[in-house]
């Protein structure tokens, strides 16, 4: 074992729609995390992997945000998302820049409580306040748990995420590099394509909606001969009035979310897609442990 490389399992932590996503991706430098404006985006551990031969290696898990649970799709991953954080070796606690600690977040410190883990505090988006304001923000966080690292930085900016990269190296043990140089993920293609589509669906529907979708391929097949992949995919929703919304007038939200969708699936697979969605609904299938297994959401896990 190379006594100088590091490697280790890092979790990144925060309240829904704090940027954790856009933090991994960017940090990655490949997108591989769906993001959107909206709340509880994520819903399984995404392990990403970043490789530097000189370092070490990082292995990132981008969990679900920790919220209170509605429903058993939303405790399962509250569960998913505190149980990482004793399994890995540093933790990365994303907040808003903020002199007020919320319950959301009082909730996430007592959870820390109980870890030994390193914790490294990144205070997101100071892109958008005052940089005088930003030490505020720093002293209200460090009254209130015993960080490793506090950092301020822009995920979506890109700003300081040289610095995360170098706290989480300091915490790392030394260990063995787990994975190949040129690997970006565990996740098989399927999943990332059905993600890729229940992205844009986020993105081109209203607030109600998107928390009861849920995206699965039927068929993902190479065309023999020919640099083509034909996709098979269908949209999940709970109410025949959201069937009708995602499909649109005339079909034109379906067509919207499927051209959006197969632009981006062209770009990660490196091929030309022809891509088919269909509409099914299950009524509260965020409510049935079988469909909640069904849709790849595996509790065998947590």
């Amino acid at each position: 074992m190379n006594e100088k490389f590091k490697s280790g399992f890092v979790t990144i932590i925060g309240r829904p729609n704090v940027g954790k996503s856009t933090l991994m991706n960017h940090l990655i430098g490949q997108k591989i995390a769906i993001t959107s404006n909206k709340p509880q985006t994520t819903r399984n551990r995404i392990q990403t992997v970043y490789t530097d031969m000189e370092r070490g290696q990082i292995v990132f898990l981008d969990t679900p945000g920790i919220h209170r649970a509605k429903n058993k799709l939303g405790e399962y991953m509250v569960n998913v998302a505190e149980h990482t954080l004793n399994e890995v070796d540093v933790i990365l606690w994303l907040v808003e820049p903020s002199n007020f600690i919320g319950a959301g977040e009082q909730h996430i410190i007592e959870q820390l409580k109980k870890v030994k883990t390193p914790v490294i505090l990144i205070i997101n988006k100071v892109d958008t306040v005052d940089r005088e304001k930003i030490v505020e923000y720093i002293d209200t966080y460090r009254k209130v748990y015993d960080f490793a690292e506090i950092i301020p930085a822009s995920a979506l900016r890109a700003k300081n995420l040289d610095t995360v990269i170098d706290m989480i190296f300091k915490y790392l043990p030394y260990g063995p590099q787990f994975y190949d140089e040129d690997t970006i993920t565990d996740q098989p293609e399927r999943a990332i394509v059905a993600e890729i589509i229940r992205e844009k669906a986020l993105h081109a529907l209203d607030d109600e909606i998107p928390h009861g979708i849920a995206v699965y391929i039927d068929r993902m097949k190479g065309r023999k001969g020919q640099n083509i992949i034909d996709i098979d995919a269908t949209i999940v929703c709970e109410r025949d009035s959201h069937k009708g919304i995602i499909i649109g007038k005339g079909g034109a939200m379906l067509k919207k979310i499927g051209s959006n969708a197969r632009y981006e699936i062209e770009r990660l697979l490196d091929t030309k897609v022809n891509l088919k969605l269909w509409v099914k609904v299950k009524k509260d299938w965020r409510d049935s442990d079988f469909l909640i297994k069904n849709f790849g959401y595996n509790k065998d896990e947590i």
